[in-house]
């Protein structure tokens, strides 16, 4: 009798049901995940068995934060609905810059100061999100997403154009298979199945790269069953001023993007998310970046797809998010699973971001699609944004004559587009004139 009278969002479904629904989050949100510390990795430089402790600190970190929001600590932490935690593509570009620039020890550094930057900042952000419409949010995950594809090229073609293999025709029709087993997938299948593309492509991918002699999982054998990330692994953090920067626009930049996620997950369970629920939400993915920061992981997000499959199943009860929460937390204590994934062949890693990057500029066009273009300084916002962003994409070195501080924060295609978007905003539609909203 007292479960019927909780909320949907509040009810515990029985065991054998809620275990399944909570492996389908994760097996709709892994692939997305892992990308970001086989991305960075890679293009850091870092050995196979580095970027293997980075993605079990990044699936340890993304369980811990998925509990956080599911669960909620008192009314400070979490917002208490059913979305699931993981690491977000806006910090790849910056946190790559930063470890150019400065070193590993600065990526983690300035992470752990925005994870700071964000704990303080939720509150009043959540009270003036009115400073973030569509204009400005659809502008800048476009060239987020825009932004990326470069680097999944770089991954597919391999680093160095002075290599014999460099974008080999084996590499290219083996990533231009993987993205056909994607659209395939995507076309044909149905339910779960259909939201596992990039999974199975991963799966299929790797295994014709065994055969075409691509992969080397020499190290696996000698990874643990069970560990857990040592604290700051690359050395004490440092905290270069530009960089720090850089990373706190990034956590802004995240906080939109959930926001309008947590919004949407409020609506679809019929808990409609207030100011203070917002803010309790933010404020755990600034100890992400705190957590991320000290565990060698990542800033996390609420993921878009699993938003999508909630509304898909109709699911509402958010302990099925606890449940994926946990068991991100349980892969992240096995070392051996990351060594295989850090192990996966670059073609292989880069044919997947690609379709993964390509879609994140595609939701930012979907949210642009909601603004007014009547008013014609949102055209002009965006387009102004676009092209600021992806200047140091299209032209990596136009900043070089720059201060270091000046060439990562413009340097990196998300710092520079959030700042251009948020600014031209003020500028145009919260100055002077009133004007319709966006």
């Amino acid at each position: 009798m007292e479960t019927a009278l909780k909320h949907p969002v509040d009810q515990v479904l029985p065991p054998a049901r809620l275990g399944l629904l909570g492996l389908q989050h994760v097996l709709a949100m892994y692939t997305g995940c892992v990308t970001v510390p086989l991305v960075f990795g890679a293009a850091a430089g870092l050995d196979v068995r580095t970027i293997g402790l980075l993605v079990n600190a990044d699936l340890l970190v993304a369980g811990l934060i998925t509990l956080l929001q599911a669960l909620g600590i008192g009314n400070v932490l979490g917002i208490r609905l059913p979305v699931v935690a993981g690491a977000t593509f806006t910090a790849v570009t910056p946190m790559i810059l930063i470890a150019g620039q400065y070193g590993v020890q600065a990526v983690y550094g300035s992470m752990l100061a925005a994870g700071v930057f964000g704990l303080l900042i939720a509150v009043p952000f959540a009270k003036a999100v009115r400073f973030f419409p569509p204009v400005v949010t659809g502008s800048v995950i476009t060239v987020i997403g825009l932004s990326l594809i470069g680097v999944a090229a770089g991954l597919i073609t391999g680093l160095d154009p002075a290599a014999a293999d460099y974008a080999s025709p084996a590499k290219l029709v083996l990533a231009g298979g993987i993205v056909l087993i994607i659209v395939l997938v995507g076309r044909f299948a149905r339910g779960l199945l259909g939201q596992l593309g990039v999974l199975i492509g991963l799966v299929g991918g790797t295994i014709a790269a065994i055969f075409l002699g691509m992969t080397n999982f020499s190290s696996v054998g000698d990874a643990a069953w069970l560990g857990i990330a040592t604290p700051f692994h690359f050395g004490a953090p440092e905290f270069p001023l530009a960089a720090v920067i850089s990373m706190c626009v990034v956590m802004l930049v995240t906080f939109t993007e959930s926001t309008a996620d947590m919004l949407a997950v409020g609506e679809m369970v019929g808990r409609p998310v207030t100011s203070r629920d917002l803010a309790r939400g933010l404020a755990a993915e600034g100890v992400s970046g705190m957590l991320g920061g000290i565990m060698n992981g990542f800033m996390d997000t609420v993921f878009g797809q699993n938003v999508g499959l909630v509304g898909i199943t109709k699911v509402r009860s958010r302990y099925v998010a606890a449940v994926a929460g946990g068991i991100l937390v349980l892969l992240g204590l096995v070392p051996k699973l990351g060594e295989i994934v850090a192990a996966l062949p670059g073609p292989v890693v880069g044919a997947a971001g690609l379709v993964m990057f390509a879609t994140v500029a595609a939701v930012g066009i979907g949210i642009l699609s909601r603004v007014d273009f009547e008013n014609t300084a949102n055209l002009l916002i965006i387009a102004v944004t676009i092209g600021v962003g992806l200047l140091p994409v299209v032209a990596p070195k136009i900043y070089q004559s720059f201060p270091t501080w000046a060439q990562v924060i413009g340097g990196s295609a998300i710092t520079s587009a959030a700042l251009t978007a948020f600014v031209l905003n003020l500028l145009f539609n919260h100055t002077g004139r009133v004007r319709q909203p966006t």
